[in-house]
């Protein structure tokens, strides 16, 4: 699907590097791996829900090879009208349990471009890059992607108390719900930029330097969050009084709606991620009168 990942763009520019091989994901998986045994560096471009049918080509000849193969994957997360049979939100979960994966999840288009730039320095194993169906958020791009640290996490904004920890989409909206619940002071939001593997240093700061600790993930249940919590428990850090709440798209298989709308039903939209905020602080929503003396 060239025009549909935007590979098309690519083949404009570099005619002899693109090939299409039509909707054949299994043939597609297979054919980057020969790829990748020669030494070229193939990015293997599809929708999320696609590469489910490609998954015992993706095992088989790539994951157990430990095959430099970049899997480009659109339509991850919540994909709106197209409904159940395209929702792209079960990759981390059927990603993550495999040994050697790197998977990346951009919160805005500037870090899209960072993590691609990973993915092509990547050498020494397979890559995924998952990002969402739609626009934007509109922050500037660099003119050239930066390599990150593979598996290592950033701290967005620095507080005290509660901690949230963002996978993903889902970033933009943590900040304004912490802005929305105490101005954003109280809380600190990391983003953890990589589901595999995980920064487990961050994730030991967070948890020693925190009461509480907020997961927010665009993704089936047994993804990121979960993951998370075995280090999170296998470390000792449950062994004492953190509170921990993961927020994760539900176990149903997501109707027809809006992208807004699925979000919005997972509460994993601004409205939702500080509703879950004020119940775990005992924060008390602001009344429509506080609101408007609080703009004037």
């Amino acid at each position: 699907m060239p025009s549909g990942t935007g590979i098309d763009k690519v083949k404009t520019r570099f005619p002899n590097r693109v090939f299409d091989v039509g909707i054949a994901e299994q043939h597609a998986v297979t054919f980057a791996a020969g790829l990748a045994t020669e030494g070229l560096k193939p990015f293997c471009a599809l929708y999320s829900t696609f590469l489910q049918r490609g998954y015992d080509q993706l095992v088989h000849d790539v994951a157990i090879q430990n095959l430099p193969v970049r899997f480009a994957i659109d339509r991850s997360g919540v994909v709106g009208n197209d409904g159940a049979t395209h929702a792209g939100v079960y990759d981390i979960a059927y990603l993550s349990c495999l040994p050697n994966m790197v998977i990346m999840c951009p919160s805005d288009e500037a870090e899209l471009v960072h993590m691609v730039a990973t993915a092509a320095a990547h050498d020494t194993g397979p890559t995924a890059v998952r990002y969402p169906r739609g626009e934007g958020v509109g922050t500037e791009l660099p003119e050239r992607g930066e390599v990150l640290p593979v598996g290592r996490g950033r701290v967005v904004r620095q507080g005290s108390g509660t901690a949230i920890l963002s996978l993903g989409t889902r970033l933009a909206d943590c900040l304004a719900a912490a802005d929305e619940v105490d101005g954003g002071d109280g809380f600190t939001i990391a983003d953890a930029r990589f589901a595999k593997p995980l920064d487990t240093d961050l994730l030991d700061s967070l948890a020693a330097s925190h009461d509480r600790l907020v997961i927010v993930e665009e993704n089936s249940p047994g993804g990121f969050s979960a993951h998370v919590l075995q280090y999170l428990a296998n470390a000792g850090h449950l062994d004492g009084s953190l509170a921990v709440r993961c927020l994760s798209l539900p176990d149903a298989m997501l109707d027809h709606d809006s992208q807004s709308g699925q979000l919005a039903l997972a509460g994993l939209d601004k409205a939702g991620i500080a509703a879950t905020l004020r119940d775990l602080t005992g924060t008390a929503a602001a009344s429509p009168k506080a609101e408007s003396q609080s703009k004037s």
